[in-house]
Formats: structure tokens, C-alpha cells, sequence
């Protein structure tokens, strides 16, 4: 007799995941299953633009980088469909496998020149190069659900906030925060690298996926970021330009932005400060605006 409550009990918990379950479904079908999670931590942003980037209809540009490159968030540009794959800590080949392994490109591919001793990120290259959807399908509706309800509570900001938010600190002049011990520090490490063996590895692999992707449509254009002027000299930097400028020698092969260096800021020595990545990015903008073709 005393079992007896247990039964209604169960029913209704029964009768609660499976309406949980429906209203995750229906979640799963408006929005489809390409939501995710805000990030916490730099590679959380990493992956979630690689998940986007499979996911999501193709962009028109796209930017593969090192961590040079991936301060310059996508926010920072005018130019639209446009997705930064470059990833912190990592190869621009990556990035550049990641986009050849598609069904589908973009009609400009950026890639960044400064940091090449790096090797391809294999794992990352296979995951986002399989076909199909490799998520388990029970819980799809789940994992759906729960995105929706945390972006509802964290929406990102709107294109009108973003340009907003820019302009104040655009407005605002060069950082006058003393970075030397930094610069120091980093000239020390680049100045003892030789990164010959690496970066002819990864420019004859980056010749090879233009010579891929090319035929296809797609123009891939090299650019360079700025180095504070102290580690314009050290040894990594020049032996990477020499190497490279040797490879790709024909100047219709690079994307020239201007800017001008004395507006420039580097907090941490090597990577650019907030104001500057906005400002490199109306340059590239500047500079992609000027290629002939479809806008």
C-alpha cells in the first residue's frame, strides 16, 4: 500500500522529460543544431567559429592566422560575411587545411605570413574535415535547447552596438602604457629561433592548397601584421619574410593594407592592443574594398 504514491510519482516525471524532450525538438527544428554555448575561453572562441564556419552558409572572406591574427575579431570589420579562423597558439595552415577540406569556398582566403614554424594542427584539420554530422543524435534536442536558452540570456550584440563601441575607442588616442619589458623579453625569445626548417615546410604546403583552391574560384592573398619596432629585427622575423617573400614573390599574391605604425600599440610586446586590431581591420577592409571582382 505504501508503494502505491510512487506510481503517479513516476508518471509524472515520465510525462515531464518527454514533454522536455518535444519542446527540445521543437527548439532543435526552429533553430536548427548549429547553436552553441558562449565562450569562456579563448579556445572555446576558437572552436565555436570553426563549428559556425562548417555549420553555417559559406562567408565570402575569410582570414587564417596565428594569434596575430585572431585579435582581429570579426566585430572590428565592415566588411560582411566575413569569418577570422585564426586560431591562438596556432598555424595559419591549419586554418587554410580546414578551408580546402570544404565542399565549398569562400571567394577570398587571407592568410597570415608572420607566423609560420608551427605545424598544422592534425586533429583539428580531421575533425572539421569529416563529412556529415558526426554529433550523437539522441541528444541533439538537448544540446539545442540548452544553447538557446543561454544565448536568450547572453545575446550578443548587434552590428549598430559593435559600431558603436568602436568609435568611441577609436576616438581615443594611442596607449601611452610602457611596454618595454615585454618587448624585451619577446625580442630575446624570437631573436634565438631559427625557424628556416619549419616555415619551407609550411610555404611549400600553403603553395600547394592555392594551387588547390585557386582553380575553384577563390583568390588566397597573403598579408603581414605589424611587429613593434624592436622585434621588426629579430632573427624569427627576418628569416620567416625572407623565406616567404622568396616563395611568393609576385606582388599581385599579397594583400597591401596601410596604416600608419605611429597609431600602433602592442600591450603584451608582440600582439595588438584592442584600438590598433580596429584599426589594421578598417585597413584590410580598405584594402579588400580595392580588389577587383564582386563585393
Amino acid at each position: 500500500m505504501q508503494g502505491t504514491p510512487a506510481i503517479p510519482w513516476l508518471a509524472k516525471c515520465g510525462l515531464s522529460a518527454l514533454v522536455l524532450l518535444i519542446a527540445c525538438g521543437f527548439a532543435t527544428a526552429w533553430f536548427g543544431n548549429g547553436l552553441q554555448l558562449p565562450a569562456t575561453t579563448t579556445r572555446d572562441g576558437t572552436l565555436i567559429t570553426l563549428n559556425r564556419y562548417v555549420r553555417e552558409p559559406t562567408p565570402d572572406v575569410v582570414l587564417v592566422g596565428s594569434s596575430l591574427t585572431f585579435r582581429l575579431k570579426e566585430e572590428y570589420f565592415a566588411t560582411p560575411r566575413l569569418r577570422n579562423l585564426a586560431l591562438a597558439g596556432g598555424s595559419p595552415v591549419t586554418g587554410l587545411e580546414i578551408v580546402a577540406n570544404q565542399s565549398r569556398f569562400p571567394r577570398v582566403i587571407l592568410v597570415e605570413a608572420n607566423v609560420l614554424s608551427r605545424q598544422a594542427d592534425t586533429a583539428l584539420v580531421e575533425k572539421y574535415s569529416r563529412s556529415g554530422n558526426a554529433e550523437p543524435l539522441l541528444f541533439r534536442p538537448i544540446r539545442t535547447g540548452v544553447p538557446a536558452y543561454e544565448n536568450w540570456l547572453h545575446a550578443a550584440i548587434n552590428h549598430a552596438q559593435a559600431a558603436s563601441a568602436l568609435s568611441g575607442t577609436l576616438e581615443q588616442p594611442p596607449s601611452d602604457f610602457d611596454n618595454h619589458i615585454y618587448v624585451d623579453r619577446a625580442f630575446q625569445q624570437m631573436n634565438a629561433e631559427d625557424p628556416a626548417a619549419a616555415v619551407r615546410l609550411n610555404v611549400e604546403r600553403i603553395e600547394q592548397l592555392i594551387r588547390t583552391i585557386e582553380p575553384r574560384g577563390t583568390r588566397v592573398l597573403l598579408f603581414e601584421l605589424p611587429y613593434s619596432g624592436q622585434l621588426e629585427d629579430a632573427r624569427s622575423v627576418k628569416i620567416t619574410r625572407e623565406i616567404v617573400h622568396a616563395k611568393f614573390n609576385d606582388p599581385n599574391l599579397w594583400l597591401h593594407i596601410d596604416f600608419s605604425t605611429a597609431e600602433l600599440r602592442w600591450a603584451d610586446g608582440v600582439h595588438l592592443d584592442e584600438r590598433s586590431a580596429m584599426i589594421v581591420a578598417q585597413s584590410i577592409d580598405k584594402a579588400l574594398s580595392s580588389l577587383p571582382g564582386p563585393k
